[in-house]
């Protein structure tokens, strides 16, 4: 559908930093730069206001930030969500109910995540990592917790555009992915919840200065 699309592109070009916190969009210009007609481009935004990515302005919409409190808030949830779908994903190993094939394919992003960092591949990295996550979620087989955690992302990203930089400890991160992938992989659901809480908030200590 029209809508979806508009959508999915206005989405991207908001997580990509074209049109960053603070930036004004009207219909019109949306409609101009996707070069589709305004009706498509007035349902996307409003459902990227559902999302938290826009807010109504006086005209148009404007993109948004979390604030430092909330997005503190923010990681929190996202560290208790992830720790929940990597001990779910590990569970389900348990119990014999992820298919090799899937389970080869974190493997496949991991290395892939882990070669672009230690390259500098840095933008590649970024949306590696997302998909590494997103894939342990997508294991977890809860589908409420990985609608949640696509909308944290897109907020987290969106918010932390301007201080984002190749990470100071890649090979901490480095290893923290391969932690938290062994302990799926053992099926050690204790640990994977464990490893992805601390993965998280670590994240977060970095983004803000603190590590």
């Amino acid at each position: 559908m029209q809508n979806d699309v508009a959508r999915e592109r206005l989405r991207e070009l908001i997580l990509d930093g074209t049109y960053p916190p603070g930036a004004r969009l009207t219909e019109l210009e949306a409609a101009a730069a996707l070069e589709m007609s305004r009706t498509p481009v007035r349902e996307a935004l409003r459902a990227l206001t559902a999302d938290g990515l826009v807010r109504p302005t006086g005209r148009g919409v404007v993109v948004v930030a979390l604030e430092h409190d909330d997005l503190d808030d923010a990681y929190r949830v996202r560290a208790a969500l992830e720790a929940l779908t990597a001990e779910t994903a590990a569970e389900r190993q348990r119990d014999g109910r992820i298919a090799p094939a899937d389970l080869r394919s974190l493997h496949e992003v991991n290395e892939a995540t882990a070669e672009a960092t230690a390259r500098g591949r840095f933008a590649e990295a970024v949306a590696l990592n997302r998909r590494f996550h997103r894939r342990v979620a997508e294991l977890s087989g809860n589908m409420i917790a990985l609608r949640t955690l696509d909308r944290l992302w897109d907020q987290i990203q969106v918010s932390t555009l301007r201080s984002l930089a190749p990470p100071s400890r890649p090979g901490h991160v480095s290893a923290q992915h391969e932690q938290l992938l062994a302990a799926i992989t053992e099926a050690r659901p204790e640990d994977a919840a464990r490893i992805a809480r601390a993965h998280v908030l670590d994240t977060r200590a970095a983004t803000s200065g603190e590590a």
